[in-house]
């Protein structure tokens, strides 16, 4: 089928101090702890837990955390400022979780795993840019800050938006391109869309959504419920969409393999604004309505 168009500050800590001046009773004492240092080059970083110890991620970013509902209960997650504290309460294989830069839009991966022993000093993250430019030792050893540029866009804002929606869906992980200023969104939408397409025997659902610039791409999955072969047609779709893209231009008949596709669709604003309102909703709105103009005669 072809397609049709997830506060913080470095504890590192390095003595200057020469030994020489340094009473013998104190050699005797533990070493200051140093963050362990990962690179972020597109590639998912491996964050080993010990269950019930919590594990600091100095990012060096204001992010937010996006993690699957399968670790309800099991890992405890809090972010504030550029540090994200993790605190398994019960052992787990490794799970995906994601970090999203709320300024650029950029997504960091990282694989989180928890078990009974592992390592607890903090990890702090660096990047490609921050790196280069970064000293080797000394107190601001790795610190060096990635300069930020303005967002610009070499092409329509719908079409990038459309192709990373798409490559977040389809493609691997590590070939996904980073487009600045894109971020995850929540739609706000029902979990079964009646009016989008009324005029074909199909079952629409909303997946994921996307923003930047003022606009927002909600990606929909689309399945057959009829035996028949569907084209599908993006003249027919109900709403006040911008764009609208198919990832194939046919499904095929319910219970066959090709019987599923997603749906692009841009919309300016709010998604949730673009879709005609479920009848269910529309009802609901009109006792609402009726109960007000009582209360108010």
């Amino acid at each position: 089928m072809m397609c049709s168009t997830l506060t913080f500050s470095s504890r590192a800590c390095l003595v200057a101090l020469s030994l020489t001046l340094i009473p013998a009773a104190i050699l005797g004492t533990a070493p200051a702890r140093a963050d362990e240092l990962m690179k972020w080059e597109r590639v998912p970083l491996q964050i080993p837990l010990k269950t019930g110890a919590e594990r600091v991620i100095f990012a060096d970013k204001n992010v937010r955390v996006g993690f699957p509902p399968a670790l309800n209960g099991k890992l405890r997650v809090q972010s504030t400022g550029g540090a994200v504290y993790l605190k398994a309460d019960s052992d787990f294989p490794a799970t995906r979780l994601q970090l999203q830069d709320m300024e650029s839009g950029e997504v960091i991966l990282l694989d989180v795993r928890a078990a009974g022993t592992g390592p607890t000093e903090p990890v702090k993250i660096i990047y490609s840019a921050a790196a280069d430019a970064a000293p080797t030792s000394g107190e601001d050893a790795g610190r060096a800050p990635a300069r930020r540029k303005k967002v610009s866009y070499k092409a329509p804002v719908p079409l990038l938006l459309t192709r990373y929606a798409a490559q977040n869906l389809y493609a691997p992980v590590r070939t996904v391109e980073g487009v600045p200023g894109i971020h995850p969104v929540n739609p706000h939408l029902p979990s079964r869309i009646t009016t989008l397409y009324p005029s074909a025997p199909v079952t629409v659902s909303p997946v994921a959504g996307w923003g930047a610039a003022g606009r927002t791409v909600v990606a929909l999955r689309v399945r057959n419920t009829s035996s028949q072969k569907i084209v599908l047609d993006p003249r027919e779709l109900q709403g006040q969409f911008i764009t609208a893209t198919f990832q194939h231009r046919w499904l095929g008949a319910a219970g066959t393999p090709e019987d599923t596709t997603t749906l692009y669709l841009v919309t300016a604003g709010r998604a949730g604004e673009a879709f005609v309102r479920e009848p269910s909703t529309a009802r609901k709105a009109v006792r609402s309505a009726q109960k007000v103009i009582r209360y108010e005669d």
